[in-house]
């Protein structure tokens, strides 16, 4: 009896996920529609245009997915500088003793923390800190999004990375130790290779988590609807100019901020289905 309720359950969450996701696609495309008929698809993706006077509306999204696209690699790039170091700390150097304990449980509570709290704390204190220093003439702005954006999943893409490496089999490790390895010899050829898929997927997961990010960076990046011409300046990106401006937004402009949404579901999509081919590839390499 309990074999066939637990099938059964198996079979209403295969079928129900792909429904959910089709349904939410399909509505997204239909409220969307009318800003896609207007502009046409290629024009409102590459239209740098936003202007909201009443009988000469134009919408483009071509600033917001630059600024999303922007903050995204911005905190990947400055996260693995700080992930992976903590990723071996954790899963290789103090594997399994208190230290390595200690840390795994911040980073927990770190990943825990509410997003608004991340803004809050980049508002009050990041923000001044980036004027003072002269990296941002507002202290808002795309640099100051994206490093915040940083703080957030570098917890994520640790914890995750730092399960990846200790799964690799401690007899890989020792018969490397064996043939007079060091430490590092072992982290570069036995290690990467063992865990980079997971690592990377890690990874994947953390640009997911930056891409859809939402309330900080609506409170750090400025909010100008605006190509970001250097990284210094304010911008806005598809998440944030959602926030802004949902509310208040009927007719041609509810259509176009329900098309930016639409289109930012397509490039999480799009860059988790590349993520997935290359890790595929890794595990075969």
């Amino acid at each position: 009896m309990q074999d066939k309720i637990f099938k059964t359950l198996l079979i209403l969450s295969a079928v129900l996920i792909p429904i959910i996701g089709g349904g939410i696609i399909l509505s997204l495309t239909i409220d969307a529609s009318g800003a896609f008929e207007k502009f046409g698809f290629w024009e409102f993706v590459f239209s740098d245009d936003w202007v909201t006077t009443a009988g000469k509306e134009k919408y483009g999204a071509l600033p917001f997915i630059t600024g999303t696209l922007l903050t995204t690699a911005l905190a990947l790039i400055m996260c693995i500088p700080f992930s992976l170091p903590v990723a071996l700390f954790t899963g290789e150097y103090f594997k399994g003793r208190k230290i390595a304990a200690i840390l795994g449980t911040v980073i927990d509570l770190l990943a825990g923390i509410p997003s608004i709290i991340y803004g809050l704390w980049g508002f009050y204190v990041l923000r001044g800190a980036f004027m003072y220093l002269d990296l941002s003439p507002q202290g808002s702005g795309i640099l100051t999004a994206s490093f915040v954006l940083a703080i957030m999943i570098v917890p994520y893409a640790a914890s995750l990375s730092a399960e990846f490496i200790k799964m690799v089999p401690a007899e890989l490790k020792e018969g490397a130790y064996a043939m007079g390895a060091t430490r590092a010899e072992v982290i570069r050829r036995v290690i990467f290779p063992m865990a980079g898929s997971g690592i990377f997927s890690a990874f994947i997961l953390a640009i997911g988590r930056a891409l859809g990010e939402t309330m900080t960076v609506t409170m750090l990046i400025g909010n100008t609807n605006q190509m970001p011409d250097t990284l210094r300046t304010t911008g806005n990106t598809m998440a944030s100019i959602i926030a802004n401006q949902f509310g208040e937004a009927d007719g041609l402009k509810l259509s176009s901020l329900i098309a930016i949404g639409l289109l930012l579901f397509l490039i999480t999509a799009i860059i988790n289905i590349i993520g997935k081919i290359l890790i595929r590839r890794a595990r075969h390499v």
